[in-house]
């Protein structure tokens, strides 16, 4: 069982920057790769970025590359998503998810890929 628990969101103007943070509990943080995901009102949840579980690998959705840039710290069960050049049309609840993996360092953009989900932290981008 592994809970994950976001900070960091917040009100920012469009052009600026915000860091978002993951904690999971645990002690087998590097058994699973995490994900980052979004939710806009009246929108389905949808990918955003993702980090192998040594933090090797990571895969990034088209509307983020060259502007977000995932990371993760093992040592402190900890993956950041650095967000910036941030556009009105990022705002949403941000979720991070773990996606237990043994063997193997896959990436993976679907969310059905993931077991355990944060309960997200708003990120409101003004125009």
């Amino acid at each position: 069982q592994v809970q994950l628990v976001e900070s960091g969101g917040g009100l920012v103007q469009a052009g600026g920057s915000l860091r978002l943070s993951c904690a999971a509990s645990g002690r087998t943080f590097s058994s699973y790769a995490m994900g980052w995901f979004r939710q806009a009102p009246g929108k389905e949840r949808e990918f955003v970025a993702a980090i192998s579980r040594s933090g090797g690998n990571t895969y990034y959705a088209d509307s983020v590359k060259g502007r977000f840039t995932i990371s993760r710290d093992n040592a402190k069960n900890t993956v950041y998503l650095q967000m910036n050049s941030l556009k009105p049309e990022d705002t949403a609840v941000y979720y991070c998810a773990a996606d237990h993996q043994r063997f193997v360092e896959l990436v993976r953009r679907s969310l059905y890929e993931y077991d355990y989900w944060g309960q997200g932290t708003q990120v409101t981008v003004s125009s």
